[in-house]
């Protein structure tokens, strides 16, 4: 049985490689790489944080999901935050509220930030939040779409926050999914990012149709060519009804290993993938094992697949949040949730996560 403090150590030990290559495929511009070498120090110090407040008793994963709006600007088919959330969700935390919980984050050793929603630049506050805190690493998941000239020069300026472009693959197949001409707007703000030498990033929700585009050499040398050099490669979850054919086939995701392996030997890039890559860390790091996620509601939550909670930040500071009952549950029951053969666990077995939510309040 993997306790929590051993998967801590690996975990934390594969965030110090993950970090360090970010070094490697940054060396062609000096300044970035330097960035992302204080960065691996930066972490460092996290890490040693995280564990003195472990030895107080107190659970603290490195990572945070923040879904700091549910506004967007899009109508993606098979959108997650419409499918989990709904369509009318509120957000609730102002833009002062946003700044102290990530400063109760720091405080408590959270060192890596993925900022999500919605989209979360219809609040462009985040970047002025994020400036302020260089040595957290902020990875922003955008459409892209309101990237303009000034938010260019913001991203140059605040290294530690990295652009997370959402694309499908083809144009077909992106604005299949997201809308006529997305795909041509979203090269041209590529090609911006690029020209400016930002380090940015590409996210593939991959499906049964388009497994065969995002897989394929000759396009990720292509996005490489653009300036990407950060992947990450998402099976898609199927939420919404009628999307259980999107589902990647049994065969595509036995191959989805050796490809990826393949990918970071070939590629002077980073490559994300998940669920395989979560295998290698014991199955599942939600619930604190590796991440939790705040809502734009501010409910602590176990994962953006798991929408249940019982605290909210809106009245508790998340230095006592994070010692929820609910989550300790999730963590000592995670044999219910370690099942990696595709798709989301815990989606897949969300009876059971609210039967643990039910059985720690009493």
């Amino acid at each position: 049985m993997v306790t929590t403090s051993s998967a801590a150590a690996r975990l934390n030990g594969g965030l110090r490689i993950f970090f360090s290559e970010f070094v490697r495929v940054s060396l062609r511009h000096p300044s970035q790489a330097l960035f992302f070498a204080r960065t691996v120090f930066w972490q460092g110090r996290a890490a040693r944080r995280r564990a003195a407040e472990a030895r107080e008793g107190l659970h603290v994963p490195p990572i945070a999901i923040f879904s700091i709006t549910n506004r967007c600007n899009l109508h993606c088919k098979g959108c997650y935050a419409q499918a989990i959330r709904g369509a009318d969700a509120r957000d609730a935390l102002s833009a002062e509220k946003l700044r102290e919980i990530v400063a109760q984050a720091d405080e408590v050793g959270i060192s890596f930030f993925v900022i999500a929603g919605g989209e979360p630049l219809t609040r462009p506050e985040i970047m002025e939040i994020t400036r302020d805190y260089p040595h957290i690493l902020f990875l922003l998941i955008t459409n892209g779409l309101l990237l303009d000239a000034a938010l260019v020069e913001r991203f140059k300026a605040q290294r530690n926050t990295v652009p997370v472009l959402s694309i499908e693959g083809t144009p077909a197949e992106t604005d299949g999914r997201r809308g006529a001409g997305v795909h041509a707007r979203l090269l041209e703000k590529m090609t911006m990012l690029r020209e400016a030498g930002i380090f940015f990033s590409l996210s593939f929700t991959i499906t049964r149709e388009t497994f065969a585009t995002v897989t394929d050499e000759a396009f990720l040398q292509e996005a490489v060519d653009m300036g990407c050099r950060l992947f990450f490669l998402l099976e898609y979850t199927p939420l919404r009804e009628g999307t259980d054919p999107w589902v990647i086939t049994d065969e595509q995701r036995e191959s989805m290993k050796g490809l990826v392996a393949a990918f970071r030997r070939r590629f002077p890039a980073v490559f994300i993938a998940v669920p395989w890559d979560e295998e290698e860390q014991g199955g599942c790091l939600a619930a604190g094992r590796g991440f939790v996620h705040i809502s734009a509601a501010g409910d602590l939550e176990p994962c953006p697949f798991a929408p249940w909670s019982d605290t909210n930040l809106l009245s508790t500071p998340l230095r006592e949040a994070l010692g929820s009952r609910f989550l300790a549950a999730m963590r000592d029951n995670h044999e219910m949730f370690a099942e990696t053969s595709g798709g989301c666990a815990l989606w897949k077995n969300r009876e059971a996560v609210r039967s643990l939510l039910a059985g720690s309040a009493r």
